[in-house]
């Protein structure tokens, strides 16, 4: 059964949130407003905003900076997860992982696919591990923001939530990177 143990504390994770549109200004980001006040109201930081254009290398190099910041412990970017030729998130961020995490994408379709039923194919969102920080790739509309979060990140970045969650291995996401050791490929 999944609960939250509440002999836990909570710990705040600092949050970045990268808006990926060629048409979103901050004041229409609905997608990216919805990430930010739900990150906020769970009692976790917001350590960046951004919106870049739907563009390989903006994407990446915004993404890579937060992954490199010390501070930022989780980004989350909202946009360019579908089929039309401007749509390049996954190929901008998916190069940076050193660790895949296709169970993200194959439950965020589920809990899509009651909502939207087979529309739920026309997004790639994605996740996984770049310079050992969490990375989740969601679709540019408020509704998906929300699945995510709410069906999703909202447990697995509680430290609370139980059996398990990515609070409680973050310290050793970067094992590898410390003992100077190469992942085999």
């Amino acid at each position: 059964m999944v609960a939250a143990d509440k002999t836990r504390s909570f710990i705040p994770l600092s949050i970045a949130v990268l808006t990926v549109s060629d048409t979103r200004v901050a004041e229409d980001d609905r997608s990216g407003d919805t990430l930010c006040e739900r990150l906020v109201a769970a009692g976790h930081s917001l350590a960046g905003r951004a919106i870049v254009p739907d563009e390989v290398v903006a994407i990446r190099a915004q993404v890579e900076s937060w992954t490199r910041d010390p501070a930022v412990d989780v980004v989350i970017t909202t946009g360019g997860t579908g089929f039309t030729g401007r749509d390049v998130t996954p190929e901008a961020i998916e190069p940076l992982f050193e660790k895949r995490m296709d169970g993200f994408s194959a439950v965020f379709h589920r809990i899509s696919y009651d909502k939207i039923g087979t529309s739920t194919l026309q997004s790639r969102a994605t996740a996984g591990l770049a310079n050992a920080t969490f990375v989740f790739v969601l679709p540019g509309s408020p509704g998906a923001c929300r699945d995510a979060w709410d069906g999703i990140l909202a447990a697995q970045l509680d430290y609370r939530h139980r059996p398990c969650n990515f609070v409680e291995i973050m310290p050793r996401l970067d094992e590898h990177l410390r003992r100077g050791a190469s992942i085999p490929v």
